[in-house]
This record gives C-alpha cells, structure tokens and sequence, in this order.
C-alpha cells in the first residue's frame, strides 16, 4: 500500500510560488559516469530529484532538505550552475497524473500546474559509496550511465546537458575537492577520469603538460608494478 500523502502541507500559502528547484547529481567511481535519475509512481514518468522552497526557509536549506527526502542522500555539496525559464517549462497533465498514481488525498492545488521557474544545482559524488532510496512518490531511483538516459520530463535533459557542460568546465576543482580518485594516484588514472568525464581521449603528454602546469599536485614516490624503469609517479591533490 503507497504513502497516501496529504496536499495540506501544500497550500499556496506555505510555498514561495512559481518557483522549484531541480538536481543532477553525478556519480562517479573512476569509470563510469552517471546521473541519478527517480521514477515517478505508476507513470513512467522519469526526472532529476527536485522540489520547492517552503516561505520559511532559505533555497540552500530546501535544496539540502528536499535531495535527503527524495534520494536518501545526505551530507552532498550541491553548486548552484543555473536558473532554467522557458514559456514552455511546465506540464500540468503529467503534474495532474503524478498527484492522481500517488493517491493525493484532495484535488491537485492551482498553483502547482502553473509556469516554475526552476534554480539547478549539480553535485559529484562517488555512487560506489552511496545508495539512494527513493521516497514516497516514486517506484525507483537509480545510476544511469550519461549516455544511456531513459526519457526525462520538461526540460530535465536540457539542464543535464548545462551541468555536464558546467562540471566538465570547472573539472579541476571539482576533482580536487572529492574523494573521486586514491589518495595517491597515477597521472594514468588522473587522465582515465578525464576522459571518461570529457567524453574524447587525450594526448599523454600533452594531458600531463597542462596538469603539471596547473601547480595543482604533488609529486610522490613511483608505484613499483613492474619493470623499474616503466614504473609511474604516484601524485596527490595539493
């Protein structure tokens, strides 16, 4: 029997309107990338976890609140990236169906059919170290390769192709602020998350020139594997 969830808490009143929130979150184990996607109860319907912002609390505070009660996940830094506001980013039929497969108790409020403008963030995370549950509205949620991505309501592809073009643009500080590699690693393995999050294959030399260049390591003792004289330095985030 599914969560019958009362539409009392979401009143015009409580809500600053017009205005929602969406998350893409990327997972990242070193070799694959993926985005964590939730399906909507008995619909089909698949998107980013998302929501509103209650009139009593700050946008940072509902996105942080609002991403532990849909996925489970707590404790991730989220980066605003953009805010997304076509004319045509709304759905009330599917809006409409959502309330009807989750057994709103009352009739769907006004205010959540209309036109939202939504405030996207972004996240990079580790999915090896996580596992998501889904919450009361949905049937599932779960990793989903970047290149493999079911259908996805409104506008959320759009914003995924934003905070792919953002993550890979700002790569370097993403990198060095997440648990994303060992601590200690080979410029192998540095280039390898590179270019699975880049999505091309880079030149070795030329990908260890710009990186050294960047004064962001520090060089340590060579990983003994093999051969001596082909065993790489082991390097780590300053």
């Amino acid at each position: 029997m599914r969560f019958k969830k009362s539409t009392q808490e979401l009143q015009k009143e409580n809500f600053i309107q017009n205005l929602s929130y969406d998350c893409v979150i990327f997972g990242f184990n070193g070799k694959q990338l993926k985005i964590l996607i939730l399906e909507y109860h008995n619909t089909g319907f698949f998107a980013l976890p998302g929501g509103f912002i209650n009139r009593n609390e700050s946008l940072d505070d509902a996105v942080k609140k609002g991403v532990k009660n849909r996925t489970g996940l707590d404790d991730i830094y989220l980066e605003q990236f953009q805010t997304f506001g076509s004319l045509t980013r709304s759905d009330p039929d599917a809006m409409k169906r959502i309330f009807k497969e989750n057994d709103m108790d009352r009739e769907i409020p006004d205010w959540l059919l209309d036109r939202f403008i939504s405030i996207s963030y972004y996240a990079l995370i580790n999915y090896d170290k996580v596992t998501p549950t889904p919450d009361e509205l949905s049937d599932s949620i779960d990793w989903y390769s970047i290149d493999e991505l079911p259908v996805l309501m409104m506008d959320h592809r759009k914003i995924v192709a934003k905070a792919l073009q953002v993550l890979q643009d700002n790569l370097e500080k993403k990198l060095v602020g997440m648990n994303l590699l060992p601590s200690k690693f080979t410029m192998k393995q540095l280039q390898m998350v590179y270019e699975v999050i880049l999505g091309e294959e880079l030149r070795r030399t030329t990908f260890q020139r710009r990186i050294l260049g960047m004064n962001i390591l520090d060089r340590h003792e060579k990983l003994f594997q093999g051969k001596a004289h082909k065993a790489p330095y082991l390097y780590s985030f300053k």
